[in-house]
């Protein structure tokens, strides 16, 4: 299949990869954290969340490169990891009982109408920080394995001096063995700015990105992540995606070797009310999603939602614009639920992209 300007391998033992941190969220709901009484338990990771949605709803072969840690909390991530469908390869760390290496934390409250939700975390000494390159054996997971597509993203790539090299040698490695890449930029100028700030960021974000096929990211991702000068058109609407293209044909002059560029559109009305929509750039076209209203119950996720239904589309061999409208509608989807990782169903996917409706199904 190479109709994208890529070339995806037409089978293989897994058909997505992804490397990244595993976390734990904390969802009081409605509560603000500072009068919170309980917590729900998410499992989470930018780079996991698309592997754990193509393979819950979209039934795909996925798995993860991870750092784990043997204590609790560690046990309960794994067994999420395995109940979603993903196989597990990990790098393991002792926890000394005290201080750690920890798995690590993030707080969210889901916010209420006008009242925004509001996220922080807890990453100290985090395992995942930890890794470098030479932890995993690329050649044997992408030759031997036999890998079809490989994914991390700017988080990962932000936690420590280290993590951004290792997605560098898997990328290589990827490409090596003919593999599909793709990038969410996922630029997070806080973590960042802890041990390297923008200059950095650019550095590192830029030299993953020569080696990237598809990339994720919004016109604020490329434009702080990869040094793309300002935009030359203002955007009246976040849903117009004019700003978004005008600032991805700067990044593909920069990074020839990018083939497809996708980002969803998003304007927040309220907390619970968003209009939703999605954009694809694959190979000099440019494909738009319909709009729809979103009633949204958890934010968190919607992004890499959108992420898993595009990819599964050109995975499967789907024309672009079918590709787009499964991100978009499974993206609409996991708004609806609580969590980052999907509940949807393939075909609760399809219907809503096809232009389903929210009637009762008998």
């Amino acid at each position: 299949m190479s109709n994208y300007g890529f070339t995806i391998k037409k089978e293989g033992a897994i058909d997505f990869l992804s490397l990244g941190a595993l976390v734990h969220r904390l969802d009081p709901g409605i509560i603000p954290f500072r009068k919170a009484s309980h917590c729900d338990i998410h499992v989470s990771g930018g780079e996991f969340n698309v592997a754990a949605n193509l393979a819950d709803c979209f039934q795909l072969k996925t798995a993860i490169t991870s750092a784990m840690v043997n204590y609790p909390i560690g046990d309960l991530i794994a067994e999420r990891v395995k109940a979603m469908g993903v196989k597990p390869i990990y790098k393991q760390f002792k926890h000394d009982g005290v201080r750690g290496p920890n798995m690590a934390t993030v707080y969210s409250d889901r916010g209420q109408g006008v009242r925004a939700p509001v996220v922080f975390y807890n990453r100290s000494n985090e395992a995942a920080g930890q890794l470098k390159k030479g932890d995993f054996n690329w050649d044997e997971i992408f030759g031997q394995q036999g890998v079809r597509w490989f994914h991390s993203g700017g988080i990962f790539a932000a936690l420590s001096e280290t993590t951004g090299e290792l997605i560098v040698e898997a990328m290589q490695a990827a490409k090596k063995h003919g593999v599909v890449t793709s990038f969410d930029l996922n630029y997070r100028q806080k973590l960042w700015d802890i041990w390297g700030g923008q200059s950095k960021a650019l550095d590192v974000l830029g030299r993953i990105v020569e080696n990237v096929d598809v990339l994720v990211g919004n016109e604020e991702d490329l434009q702080k992540g990869l040094g793309i000068e300002g935009q030359d058109v203002e955007s009246k609407s976040k849903l117009d995606p004019a700003a978004f293209i005008a600032i991805l044909e700067k990044a593909v002059k920069k990074f020839p070797n990018v083939k497809a560029v996708a980002t969803t559109l998003r304007e927040v009305h309220s907390t619970n009310r968003h209009t939703w929509g999605a954009v694809a750039w694959v190979n000099g076209k440019t494909y738009l999603s319909p709009f729809c209203e979103l009633d949204v119950v958890d934010r968190v996720g919607g992004g890499d939602g959108y992420a898993a239904g595009f990819i599964y589309g050109l995975l499967s061999g789907l024309e672009e614009q079918e590709a787009v409208n499964l991100g978009w509608a499974h993206g609409a989807l996991l708004t609806t639920f609580p969590g980052d990782t999907t509940m949807a169903t393939v075909d609760q996917v399809k219907a809503f992209a096809k232009g389903g409706s929210a009637r009762i199904q008998r």
